[in-house]
């Protein structure tokens, strides 16, 4: 396979900065996963270490050979788009060789190519058919076969289920870990979906804005976000997210007051100082927010989202801040409900001002 390196890349189209200089790296056989909202560069990140977009400043380096201005068809990487692109008037064994067909490579070792990618992404009984009598997940796994026989270094994978509906990209996210897990390939994915970011990462690319926020395995990030839009975007459902104030500051500890909450302070742990009387905001997830008898504060439940073994319950503060609690073992909560809820200060997060992890 091959390990990919970025220095220092960036993307400009006229004034308007795409992907402000950025550097990573991706070891041989890594699955990394580009995500951020719409807009946020992934998939012009992706094109450019394609090679189907040019680069307007910096070193794209594959297994240690800059590439920066090499053609995309040198550069040993196989691509798969969002859109399946598949010949409608050829079969599926047909779609999968095409490429090698326009090398020129012999007929013999062709069809030894696309048997073998059949055979990984079970497609053998299908390879007589033409792309009209397939499923949508089978198309995609036609898509992927045209990239496994080019025996890339590198494979680029760009929203690749968004097409398909929520039981078939379950599915084919099943078969893309196995086959990542099987074939031991340098993967780099594209996604907005976060959940298909933690099922499948070794590592994460957090963008927004052309810029990286944060770097690491997916459990890392849930854990140890950089900053409050890390915390707010990795995560379902998202980080409730309310603002207070520091009422005391001990090292490794602050005490705050959280007005939307009510009257009671929360101590929550911290890695920098932080002054009294500073404006903070703090974070926390739904799992740590429990409706309880003696909680501190209470919150007004407006909608009831039942997902068989756990519930979300969708509230509002006092002041209208929105807050959502995870809820299991049946708890009956209905909405219109005024509930006491508790907050686990020992795993809730502070930011300051501008997002930053305090």
């Amino acid at each position: 396979m091959a390990t990919l390196e970025l220095r220092q890349v960036e993307k400009r189209f006229n004034n308007l900065a795409v992907i402000k200089p950025l550097d990573l790296v991706v070891e041989d056989r890594e699955f990394v996963v580009f995500v951020g909202p719409s807009g946020c560069g992934k998939t012009t990140l992706l094109r450019m270490i394609a090679g189907l977009e040019d680069a307007s400043g910096g070193t794209i380096l594959i297994d240690g050979a800059d590439v920066t201005r090499m053609q995309a068809a040198s550069r040993k990487i196989a691509m798969v788009f969002q859109s399946y692109a598949l010949y409608p008037h050829m079969t599926v064994e047909e779609n999968i060789g095409f490429g090698l067909k326009i090398a020129r490579v012999p007929v013999a070792e062709r069809r030894q190519k696309v048997l073998e990618a059949a055979r990984i992404l079970q497609l053998e009984p299908l390879l007589a058919r033409r792309p009209k009598q397939l499923s949508g997940g089978q198309r995609q796994r036609v898509a992927i076969g045209r990239a496994i026989v080019k025996n890339p270094g590198i494979f680029l994978f760009d929203e690749p289920l968004s097409n398909l509906d929520a039981e078939l990209r379950v599915q084919m996210r099943l078969e893309i870990a196995r086959l990542h897990q099987d074939l031991g390939a340098t993967m780099i994915y594209v996604t907005h979906d976060q959940v298909e970011a933690m099922t499948l990462a070794d590592k994460i690319v957090v963008l927004r804005g052309g810029v990286i926020e944060q770097v690491g395995a997916p459990i890392d990030l849930y854990e140890n976000p950089a900053n409050a839009f890390v915390a707010g975007f990795i995560g379902s459902p998202r980080m409730n997210f309310v603002d207070g104030k520091v009422v005391s500051a001990n090292p490794g500890l602050v005490t705050i007051h959280v007005p939307a909450l009510g009257s009671q302070t929360l101590p929550v742990a911290v890695s920098h100082h932080v002054a009294v009387g500073a404006d903070v905001t703090l974070g926390f997830r739904p799992e740590h927010c429990t409706i309880a008898d003696t909680g501190a504060y209470s919150v007004r439940i407006d909608v009831v989202e039942r997902l068989g073994n756990v519930a979300y319950a969708y509230a509002k503060a006092s002041d209208g801040t929105a807050i959502t609690i995870e809820c299991r073992n049946g708890e009956p909560v209905r909405p219109g409900d005024t509930v006491s809820v508790s907050v686990a200060g020992s795993q809730a997060f502070l930011f300051d001002s501008d997002g930053a992890r305090i």
